[in-house]
C-alpha cells in the first residue's frame, strides 16, 4: 500500500512547504508549520472542477467607476440581545458571516442559542448546527436558559455537503455552525480541523451565505495562546471577527468585535452569566470602579473609549520598596508604556521610582489600549508613593508625550459627560480637552504639562 503524501501547512498563512521547518518560509512566523495530507492535484472531487466552483465566478462584472455604483445602507436585523447588536453594529446583516471565537466553557453556545431564539420569535426562520454535541444536549441547554417552546431547528451533523443541501432546503435567514473546526468536505481526504478543511469549509459557507443573503455564524476554537485556531485566512474570508473573553470564574463576560466590515471595531458588549444565560450589563462602568467607601492612595479613575462607549475604569497603583532590580508589572496595560512613563514622571515631575517595585492595574479585567490613559497611571502612581488619596470623585484622563507634555484624547467631551452622569465632580483634562461650555456638576482643571498636573493634584488632594 502506497504512504500518503504529506506536507506541511503553516497555521498562520496558509502557505505549504514539503518539509517541517522552524520558521514559515511564506511569513516567517515559528512553530506555526503542521503536518498534513497532501490533497491529490486530480481526481472528480477537487473543488475547482466543480461547476460552483472558482470556475463560476469567471464571468467577472464589467470594469464600473465607483460614481456610478449604486450603493446603499446595509440593512440590519437586531438579534434581540441589546449589547450582542452593539458589538455586530447594529444587528445581523443579510449575507453576512460572522466567526465568533472564545475559551471552552466561555458561553459561546450559549449566547447563540439565546440570539436564534430572540430572532426566531420575530419572525426569522433560523438553523442551528451543532458538531459538538447531539440535538438532545442543544434542547437540555435550552430548557435551563429558560427558553421555552423554542422553535429554533436544530441540526447535528458534521459534512458540510449535507449541511448545504440542508440549508438549501430549509432556506433558513440566520445559520449557526457550532463548530467550523468539526465540519468536513467530502471532497478533501484530511480530518475534521485540519488547515485545508476549515479552509475549505469556511470558504464553501460564505459563497453559499454571499450568493443566497443567508446570515451565518462560525463558532471558532481557540489555540492556548487565545488567537483562533485555523488558518489565519480564516478571518480574512468573514465580514465580522468577534472575541468572548472574560474569566470562567468571574461571572461577566466581554464580546469584543477585532474586525467588523459593517460597523465599528474594538466595540465591546458586557453580559453577565446568570442561570438563565447570558444578560447584556446596562452599565459596564459599575464592573471596573472598585466600591471603595473612603477614597485610598494608589487609586485613579479615568474615562476609557471601548469602539462608541465610554467606560469608566479605575486604575490601581501599588508603588513598594524594592530590591536592586526594581520590579514593573502591569495587568491590563502595556509594560513598556509604563516603564515610559516611569521615565517621564522621574525627568518633568520630580517623581522619582527607580528603587521602587512598581504594580500597576486595570481594575475588572479589561485592557486598555489606548493612550488617554497616561496621566491617569501617572497620578495613580504618585498617589501610591506619598501614600495620599486622591479626592473624592475625581477622574483624569489625556496622553503624554517624552516631553512633559499632556495631549488631548479624543472625543474628551463625551468622556466628560459620562463621567458627570456616574456622579464624578472633578476632572484633570488636557487643556485642549476643555468643552466650550461648563458641563452641570464637574469642576475642570485644564494642564498642559505634567508638573502642571502634579501641582495641581496636590492643591485640591
Amino acid at each position: 500500500m502506497a504512504k500518503e503524501k504529506t506536507t506541511f501547512t503553516c497555521n498562520a498563512c496558509g502557505g505549504t512547504s514539503p518539509r517541517w521547518l522552524g520558521k514559515c518560509p511564506s511569513c516567517s512566523a515559528w512553530n506555526t508549520l503542521i503536518e498534513t495530507v497532501a490533497e491529490s492535484a486530480s481526481g472528480g472531487k477537487n473543488r475547482l472542477s466543480q461547476p460552483q466552483g472558482y470556475a463560476g465566478l469567471a464571468n467577472a462584472q464589467p470594469v464600473t467607476p465607483l460614481s456610478a455604483i449604486e450603493a446603499q445602507d446595509v440593512a440590519r436585523t437586531p438579534s434581540g440581545i441589546e449589547e450582542l447588536d452593539r458589538v455586530l453594529g447594529g444587528g445581523v446583516v443579510e449575507g453576512g458571516v460572522v466567526l465568533i471565537g472564545g475559551d471552552p466553557g466561555i458561553g459561546k453556545s450559549t449566547l447563540l442559542l439565546q440570539a436564534m431564539d430572540a430572532l426566531h420569535r420575530i419572525g426569522l426562520p433560523t438553523l442551528y448546527v451543532t458538531g459538538e454535541e447531539s440535538g438532545a444536549q442543544v434542547a437540555l441547554r435550552s430548557r435551563r436558559l429558560g427558553l421555552d417552546n423554542s422553535q429554533v431547528n436544530v441540526l447535528a451533523e458534521i459534512q458540510l455537503e449535507k449541511i448545504l443541501a440542508t440549508v438549501e432546503a430549509t432556506q433558513p435567514a440566520v445559520v449557526v455552525i457550532d463548530s467550523i473546526q468539526t465540519v468536513y468536505s467530502d471532497q478533501l481526504s484530511s480530518a475534521p480541523g485540519s488547515v485545508a478543511q476549515v479552509r475549505e469549509c469556511a470558504a464553501h459557507l460564505t459563497r453559499a451565505a454571499k450568493t443566497t443573503g443567508i446570515t451565518i455564524i462560525l463558532v471558532g476554537h481557540v489555540t492556548k495562546d487565545g488567537a483562533l485556531a485555523g488558518p489565519r485566512v480564516l478571518e480574512h474570508m468573514v465580514d465580522t471577527v468577534l472575541y468572548f473573553e472574560g474569566d470562567t470564574h468571574s461571572n461577566f463576560r466581554l464580546v469584543r468585535a477585532i474586525k467588523n466590515r459593517f460597523g465599528a471595531v474594538n466595540e465591546i458588549g458586557v453580559f453577565a452569566m446568570t442561570e438563565k444565560g447570558l444578560k447584556g450589563v446596562t452599565n459596564p462602568s459599575a464592573i471596573f470602579l472598585s466600591q471603595h467607601s473612603e477614597p485610598v492612595p494608589g487609586s485613579c479613575v479615568m474615562v476609557t473609549l471601548e469602539g462608541t462607549r465610554p467606560l469608566l475604569v479605575e486604575i490601581q497603583a501599588l508603588v513598594d520598596q524594592g530590591g536592586p532590580q526594581a520590579r514593573r508589572l502591569s495587568v491590563g496595560l502595556d509594560k513598556d508604556r509604563l516603564a515610559m512613563l516611569l521615565a517621564v514622571l522621574n525627568r518633568h515631575a520630580g517623581v522619582a521610582c527607580a528603587d521602587q517595585d512598581v504594580f500597576v492595574n486595570a481594575v475588572g479585567g479589561v485592557r486598555i489600549n489606548e493612550p488617554a490613559a497616561d496621566l491617569a497611571v501617572m497620578l495613580a502612581i504618585t498617589s501610591s508613593l506619598r501614600g495620599k488619596a486622591l479626592p473624592k470623585g475625581f477622574i483624569a484622563f489625556g496622553e503624554v508625550g517624552l516631553a512633559g507634555e499632556v495631549r488631548p484624547a479624543p472625543r474628551g467631551q463625551e468622556r466628560l459627560k459620562e463621567a458627570a452622569k456616574l456622579g464624578f465632580t472633578v476632572a484633570l483634562v488636557p487643556k485642549a480637552n476643555t468643552p466650550k461650555k461648563p458641563i452641570p456638576g464637574l469642576t475642570l482643571h485644564a494642564v498642559e504639562r505634567v508638573d502642571e498636573a502634579m501641582n495641581i493634584v496636590r492643591g485640591i488632594g
